[in-house]
């Protein structure tokens, strides 16, 4: 067993929940709870269905911790909810890459992703199960209204255990920083916007 998973769910037992008062938008519908393990048997099925193999990590916390519920949004979606996804190619225009669904028509057959965390609408949390990116957490939108983050955490335990440690922390979602450090350093709360804020406040009246 990694020895990451007894920490993370010592870590899981510890953090706060309350109605309404959660630093985790989508809190309500997990409470900080994981559902059931899965069966490693259960697992090999999933896998030999889809022709993919599960990031190491990710199958460990699956097997050896639970199969669903709590996680960052809404949390973690329940394996036979979880589908496969490819990425659009970079549109002409420079805007953003969306994603499709293996079996949409416009999929390109490429690098898969798998849909692991809830997060409403087309925002769609995925790792990644094939190519460069395999193991990897990254957040995107399926229409392509914003551009893919890949999270610098270096699996899904890794990626998991920061949400932890932040929730603990008091942060909410937007400031996990479960994203690459280039997206955090340019978000409303990131370091640039601290830095903003300071020199305004030192500036002196006029």
């Amino acid at each position: 067993m990694d020895s990451r998973i007894s920490r993370i769910r010592s870590k899981l037992a510890k953090v706060p929940y309350q109605v309404q008062r959660s630093y985790s938008s989508g809190a309500e519908c997990h409470g900080f709870r994981v559902g059931p393990r899965i069966r490693a048997a259960r697992v090999d099925a999933f896998e030999g269905e889809h022709h993919i193999a599960l990031p190491s990590a990710y199958r460990a916390f699956l097997v050896e911790l639970g199969g669903s519920g709590a996680g960052p949004f809404g949390g973690l979606l329940p394996l036979e909810e979880c589908r496969l996804y490819t990425m659009d190619r970079q549109p002409p225009d420079g805007t953003a890459r969306g994603f499709h669904h293996v079996s949409h028509p416009d999929a390109l057959r490429g690098d898969l992703f798998l849909h692991i965390v809830e997060m409403g609408g087309t925002d769609l949390c995925l790792i990644g199960v094939t190519g460069p990116l395999t193991g990897r957490v990254l957040v995107g939108n399926a229409d392509g209204f914003w551009p893919p983050n890949v999270s610098s955490a270096s699996d899904f335990l890794a990626w998991y255990e920061r949400w932890l440690d932040h929730m603990r922390e008091g942060k909410d979602n937007a400031a996990l920083g479960l994203t690459s450090p280039a997206t955090v350093a340019n978000t409303s709360w990131g370091p640039r916007a601290r830095a903003r804020t300071s020199v305004r406040s030192q500036a002196p009246e006029s």
